[in-house]
């Protein structure tokens, strides 16, 4: 028994500074857990992408006049793409939190040796992950459709990897808010969807009046969206080098609030 003692000694790291074998199983666990459901998780937002094309090509006819230089529809497609990489990462962390506290499978997680910036990288990445394949599968498909190329692939890698993480940042605190999935479903019908919808995923801020021109100026999800496009078209309503920076900000700020609570235990800890 003296020799076990002195051995082991219970919270004591053994991994080093980094636990970088936990946090590798962790994230790959979480890519695996939404590649089982690849029909809902990658296939159902693509659908419902080109059925928002569709409709709109039909609704509005492809004779529309030019939006940023290049027709509706090529201005049009990029935006849905965007929308739903923003949804998708919001989705995929929010949901893992939620059906662990559900299950009783979240001791799991917390009992795990991993801390708390190991565990909210590893579901944040895996998220980032879901939404860029999703990208690139929908990338694939839509040039299959319509005339889309992309002409910027730094800002392409850059404002795809910076939405979904901020996103996945985003449903790790949502999951570990949310009681039920009512809860859950509160946030993205009234704070997800409309902030993309809202976000020039449909038009051009130009068409604002100044007033709501300047509220959306302040919306990040306009920047996401904005940056993602730019990337397809070389055009863009905003800034793309203030964009670029507000994001990099505010990733930071979305992780570490994330750690935070996650790191507090906020309601998964009693």
């Amino acid at each position: 028994m003296v020799e076990i003692t002195k051995k082991y000694k219970i919270g004591t790291r053994r991994f080093g500074l980094v636990n970088w074998y936990g946090t590798w199983t962790l994230y790959v666990k979480e890519v695996l857990r939404f590649l089982n459901v690849w029909a809902q998780t990658l296939f159902s937002p693509l659908i419902s992408s080109l059925l928002f094309l569709l409709v709109l090509s039909l609704a509005i006819g492809t004779e529309r006049g030019e939006v940023l230089g290049v027709s509706f529809i090529t201005f049009l497609a990029p935006g849905l793409i965007a929308m739903q990489i923003i949804q998708q990462a919001f989705s995929h962390s929010s949901s893992s939190l939620m059906i662990k506290k559900i299950d009783g499978t979240i001791v799991d997680l917390l009992f795990a040796p991993l801390s708390a910036s190991e565990a909210t990288i590893a579901i944040s990445l895996a998220a980032v992950t879901r939404s860029v394949l999703l990208a690139i599968i929908s990338i694939i498909t839509f040039t299959l459709i319509i005339d889309i190329q992309i002409q910027n692939y730094l800002t392409l890698i850059s404002f795809t990897f910076l939405s979904s993480f901020i996103l996945g940042n985003i449903g790790i605190i949502a999951g570990l808010w949310a009681e039920k999935f009512d809860n859950m479903a509160t946030v993205t019908n009234f704070i997800i969807v409309p902030l993309s919808f809202l976000s020039g995923t449909f038009y051009s801020i130009d068409r604002l009046p100044g007033f709501l021109q300047t509220v959306s100026e302040f919306n990040p999800f306009f920047y996401m969206i904005d940056g993602f496009r730019y990337s397809f078209i070389g055009t863009a309503d905003g800034s793309i080098t203030f964009g670029i920076i507000y994001l990099i900000i505010l990733s930071f700020v979305s992780w570490l609030v994330t750690y935070i609570l996650y790191k507090k235990g906020y309601k998964i800890k009693s």
